[in-house]
């Protein structure tokens, strides 16, 4: 068995022109276009090439884009005073602060600082509850693009045994979540979990989001498993990986995510998404279709 490669890449580029047709019939409509506003704090280069690839996304699309590019000294009322300013701004509908911040800020105080309605990147505490609830509005933006991929590739969750690996706040838990709404029965592991292979091995579905490099080995995937790579992880010879190994996973899998190319450009896409449902429901009011 080889597994079919889900393309990640020409799925977000589907996502991103459903978005810029949206803005088309907004302005058609008379309406005005989604406004999002970018915030980078210092010049990590990481942050750089991630903010970069958001920015020219909103641009594709039509949105109106504004990029902040803040020193890396800035206090935490600087960039507080900043957030208020947007979160009153009437011609935004999202904001993104990109993290990681330098030390001196505090990323939990940024994320609740942003008002709920604008916060695209899924991370604030209202949003995550209103998931938890079965009653999602604005989605994290990794574990909602993941379950687009599936549906996509015409992967239905209902029924299956479904292994997240990683318990973080940002990805682990709400992709927990998201495959609960999809029907699955789901298991959450983490650094403290005992015997990861025994998880691993009678999933249907994995979606590996531990942050290590290789942690998955190939043979642990159980024949005809679907197994969705969230990891990212530059090695010595400038070649990038995941946290699946994936060239054994492949032989086994049914339908396997690749890094590069899987859930990265799903993250950015869904952000976009995200971006103009703030703007069609929470802000302009707009009947969904």
């Amino acid at each position: 068995m080889t597994a079919q490669i889900i393309d990640g890449k020409a799925i977000a580029q589907s996502v991103r022109n459903r978005v810029k047709d949206e803005v088309k019939k907004l302005q058609a409509a008379g309406h005005r276009v989604p406004g999002l506003a970018v915030v980078l704090v210092g010049s990590d280069p990481a942050s750089q090439v991630y903010v970069g690839s958001k920015r020219k996304a909103c641009e594709e699309v039509g949105f109106s884009s504004v990029a902040y590019d803040l020193p890396a000294h800035t206090k935490q009322d600087e960039l507080n005073a900043l957030i208020d300013r947007l979160n009153n701004d009437d011609t935004i509908d999202g904001i993104l602060v990109q993290f990681p911040l330098p030390e001196q800020l505090n990323e939990d105080e940024v994320l609740e600082r942003i008002r709920p309605d604008k916060d695209v990147d899924g991370f604030h505490a209202f949003n995550l509850g209103k998931l938890a609830q079965r009653q999602p509005v604005l989605a994290p933006c990794t574990p909602k693009g993941v379950m687009t991929m599936l549906k996509e590739s015409g992967i239905d969750a209902k029924g299956k045994e479904a292994v997240v690996i990683g318990a973080s706040n940002h990805v682990g838990r709400p992709m927990g979540l998201e495959l609960l709404l999809a029907g699955a029965t789901v298991t959450i592991t983490h650094k403290f979990t005992k015997d990861l292979q025994a998880h691993v091995e009678r999933a249907d579905i994995v979606v590996a989001a531990a942050g290590i490099a290789g942690l998955v080995k190939g043979e642990w995937i159980k024949p005809g498993a679907v197994v969705i790579d969230v990891g990212i992880h530059r090695m010595a010879d400038g070649k990038l990986c995941g946290d699946v190994e994936f060239d054994v996973a492949k032989e086994r899998a049914s339908a396997i995510s690749p890094v590069p190319g899987g859930v990265g450009p799903m993250t950015v896409a869904t952000l976009i998404e995200n971006t103009l449902q703030a703007c069609r429901e929470l802000h302009l009011k707009l009947e969904t279709k």
